[in-house]
């Protein structure tokens, strides 16, 4: 089956996946599930990168999943490692030469939220159970540096590898019609829904990695 390397968002670790890992490797999938450092002011999106192919190695069937801010990770990993499948996840989906920092007025995020004011508490645990917030409150918090947001994004093109996106229809840092609306524009397909908010590893884990587990299928299938 495949490898399934799991990146996470903003100020986070690998912990974010610790829910949907075990759902994958009882669908007998590896996973890798990598530590960013998100908490490094010297390090940008190039050396994020670095870290994901360093943990991949020379493994193949390698399926990149990218939660949130992990959407500007996942496609520099695609330039230089074989990848099967990219799935967005909640993310942002960048363009080529267009900055972390850029993207928010790019893609009109402000007028989508219709100004409302940031919440990290509602806008991102509003939704998961109560175990799950209350385990979720209590890990080590991260630091997130603005280094990524501020040097320029280095990837020229997109990658020709097959692509699928996933919008939350709770999510109230990303909206729904936003995501829907972006993911069109810049991917050029539909994403498909989980009904929960932006942290759905959290949320809907045996959802999340049924859906991860078919769209593998579906692309392996295709590559027969």
């Amino acid at each position: 089956m495949a490898t399934f390397v799991l990146i996470h968002g903003a100020g986070s670790d690998g912990w974010y996946w610790h829910l949907v890992a075990p759902e994958l490797e009882a669908r007998d999938h590896s996973v890798l599930a990598p530590d960013l450092p998100c908490d490094d002011d010297d390090a940008d999106f190039t050396e994020y990168a670095r870290t994901v192919v360093e943990a991949i190695g020379d493994r193949r069937d390698v399926v990149l999943v990218a939660q949130s801010l992990g959407g500007f990770t996942a496609p520099l990993v695609c330039e230089q490692v074989p990848v099967a499948l990219l799935v967005f996840v909640a993310a942002m989906v960048p363009k080529p030469g267009e900055g972390a920092g850029e993207w928010w007025d790019a893609t009109r995020w402000e007028e989508a939220r219709a100004g409302a004011p940031m919440d990290p508490v509602e806008d991102f645990l509003h939704d998961l159970p109560d175990d799950v917030r209350a385990a979720t409150m209590a890990h080590a918090q991260r630091g997130q540096s603005g280094t990524p947001f501020e040097r320029p994004y280095p990837l020229h093109a997109w990658p020709a590898v097959p692509t699928r996106a996933i919008a939350c229809t709770q999510d109230r840092f990303f909206p729904l019609a936003f995501m829907r609306r972006v993911v069109q524009e810049r991917l050029g397909i539909v994403p498909e829904e989980i009904d929960c908010g932006h942290l759905p590893a959290l949320a809907r884990p045996v959802d999340l990695a049924d859906r991860l587990h078919a769209s593998w299928l579906e692309v392996a299938g295709a590559a027969r």
